[in-house]
């Protein structure tokens, strides 16, 4: 039988904090964690009011009950009566050790005490309330990723306005789409970002996104390009820096029911316009606390880093960690520059004890033949964390061979949907090749069948099939929740269905294929995609691959496309070699009927590729948001392919 890739040494798997937990709700032994999660799932009132003494929640008032309608999915409701403020618990920490530490691509550091935090984040919140800016209100931020961000969800969220944000690549329209759901009365933004060495500046575009938001009453501009670069001609704009300025009074904070609203996320709309999905301050706030204390073992005073933008979860995931009284650390620009190895560096120079990324990025430095194990120092780090899309078995390989061996990698995988995730790490437990650990405490996933059956050992849909604190609060503007419960509940109803091709393993950790509606269908035999990429992108000469379903004489037909390293053809001995691989390791149904070269690869903000962009193109249907792309250009090296009409 196959051996894990890692296990923690005993004296290690003890001091985690999930076996505190286990071992204080009387489980002990190797299965500690497995019987931990039946009973978070058996009681989960029980379980979720644990969490909220054990992690000290600050709150104004308790709840009289802790779940009420409680089977039922959507409809349940959360510490009912509970008043709380999500800033307040973000900023618990006093003092002058660090609370923010920023890294950008031109070589700029700055740190942040919790005290100057404290400040700024006061100072802000009063000329945010001068402006009459309140509970319920919506404060937009286009934004990097910079402590002035962070500075300003605090202040509005200390005020019980939502929060909600997109990162500064975004194009106008994409931008629209979005904050103009929501009647944002304050936009946060900036003059420009950095990004591969090339300064961006974002005026013009910030002017345009003015001016189609007629509910703004404020622009705050923070100068992060040019400190003397001229404010864009936009009415009522004001230069960040000089709501920070005054000695601000005290920092109050609204006390508001668990649900009140907190963020305002968006769907990747590739599909058709994003779904605003509003996110409740509790459930995130403990969600989180969960996730950060209990399955990555995050303790005060630690540092953790996460390479995300502002339009990206793992954003609002990263900030979270304050409120485990740990230091977060921001990086803007690309992973890239100067040199590929510039997040390690930063990593040895911080010495920073989590390291979280994309997949794709695990899998671009194992392509390019980096080993951080030998030129940094690593020796405070002990998780390397990854999502966004699943990780192939050979990166998990590459992060123990040439990362560092005594290091818990610690798959993830949720989604916008629940500003969370479903499974995730278990720091005490074994990690297994291609598997993430375990399932979240308090959620109660499975794999369902077509029939709807929670089945193991085979691939079905990843569905939850009980109530959990960080379900949306709702969607946007959809008062009798149909949008809500077409999106999640119709599949199977009563049950949380997320779109996700899963399977439960052996060894009870999970595997994900790729996204459900992005599944092949060749013959009626479903295939996630996530199979087909495993072995196409072990080979050299291809960078990154995308594989959809064509539809073709009655049925389906698997076309893949390749981008390759530059000065590769693709040509009958690399079509073969691709063939051979996914025909032995996967199976002959997972052959590519057409195998394409291919200059581009459509992808999201959050760059998840787009299978189902491509899909539509090559069917000659529109793509119906194409704004939502990062690269929407990359779409036209698809239309009109001679070689799909054979």
């Amino acid at each position: 039988m196959a051996e894990p890739l890692w296990r923690p040494d005993p004296e290690r798997a003890a001091a985690t904090q999930i076996m505190a937990l286990a071992r204080d709700r009387g489980f002990d032994g190797p299965d500690a964690v497995r019987r931990l999660w039946e009973w978070s799932i058996e009681d989960r009132a029980a379980f979720w009011a644990e969490l909220w003494d054990r992690f000290e929640v600050r709150a104004s008032r308790s709840a009289h009950t802790v779940l009420e309608n409680g089977e039922a999915m959507p409809g349940a409701r959360w510490f009912r009566g509970a008043e709380l403020n999500f800033a307040e618990n973000l900023l618990r920490r006093e003092g002058e050790d660090p609370a923010i530490v920023f890294h950008c691509e031109d070589g700029r550091r700055e740190e942040l005490s919790w005290n100057a935090l404290h400040r700024k984040v006061a100072a802000l919140a009063a000329a945010m309330k001068a402006e009459g800016i309140g509970v319920g209100d919506r404060v937009a931020a286009y934004m990097p990723n910079l402590p002035e961000t962070v500075i300003g969800m605090l202040a509005a969220s200390s005020l019980g306005a939502v929060w909600s944000s997109c990162s500064p690549e975004f194009g106008v329209s994409a931008v629209l789409d979005r904050f103009g759901q929501i009647e944002p009365v304050l936009l946060l933004t900036v003059d420009g970002y950095r990004y591969n060495g090339k300064p961006l500046d974002i005026r013009d575009k910030v002017t345009a996104i003015a001016e189609g938001l007629p509910s703004l009453r404020r622009v705050l501009l923070h100068r992060f390009l040019d400190p003397a670069a001229a404010l864009p001609r936009v009415p009522a704009v004001v230069p960040f820096e000089a709501c920070l300025a005054a000695e601000p009074p005290p920092l109050t904070f609204a006390q508001l029911p668990f649900d009140h609203p907190l963020y305002i996320l968006y769907s990747s709309g590739t599909t058709g316009k994003p779904k605003a999905i509003v996110h409740g301050a509790g459930g995130t706030l403990l969600q989180h606390l969960k996730e950060h204390r209990l399955h990555t073992d995050l303790r005060p005073g630690e540092k953790i880093f996460y390479f995300t933008t502002c339009g990206w979860m793992m954003w609002n995931w990263l900030v979270s960690a304050l409120a485990s009284e740990a230091t977060i650390v921001l990086y803007e620009g690309s992973p890239f520059h100067p040199s590929p190895a510039v997040l390690w560096e930063m990593a040895e120079k911080e010495r920073l004890q989590y390291f979280g990324t994309g997949a794709k990025y695990i899998d671009a430095i194992k392509k390019a033949g980096l080993k951080p194990r030998e030129r940094h120092d690593l020796a405070a780090l002990r998780a390397v964390l990854s999502t966004g899309s699943p990780l192939l078995p050979e990166s998990f390989d590459y992060v123990y061979a040439d990362i560092k061996a005594d290091l818990h990698l610690a798959s993830i995988s949720g989604g916008t949907d629940i500003v969370s995730c479903f499974v995730l790490g278990n720091p005490a437990g074994p990690v297994w090749r291609g598997e993430i650990q375990m399932r979240g405490l308090g959620m109660a996933v499975e794999v369902f069948d077509d029939a709807g059956r929670p089945v193991r050992g085979q691939k079905g849909e990843l569905v939850c099939t009980k109530p959990f604190p960080s379900m949306p609060v709702g969607f946007w503007n959809d008062p009798d929740g149909s949008r809500y419960r077409a999106a999640y509940f119709e599949r199977f109803p009563g049950v949380w269905c997320h779109g996700d091709w899963a399977e439960i393993t052996e060894h009870d950790g999970v595997v994900i294929y790729g996204r459900s509606d992005a599944t092949l269908n060749p013959g009626g035999v479903r295939i996630g995609t996530a199979e087909i990429y495993r072995q196409v992108e072990q080979i050299p000469e291809v960078l990154e691959a995308v594989c959809v379903g064509q539809e073709w004489e009655g049925d389906q037909r698997v076309v893949l496309f390749v981008r390759l390293r530059e000065g590769v053809t693709l040509d009958a001995a690399l079509e073969r070699t691709i063939r051979e691989r996914i025909r032995d390791n996967c199976s002959p149904r997972h052959v590519p009927a057409k195998i394409l070269g291919i200059a581009d690869i459509p992808r999201t903000m959050s760059g998840k590729i787009s299978e189902i962009a491509v899909r539509e193109v090559i069917h000659g249907r529109p793509v119906r948001n194409t704004e939502a792309l990062a690269n929407p250009e990359a779409l036209d090296f698809y239309r009109d392919l001679e070689e799909l009409r054979h």
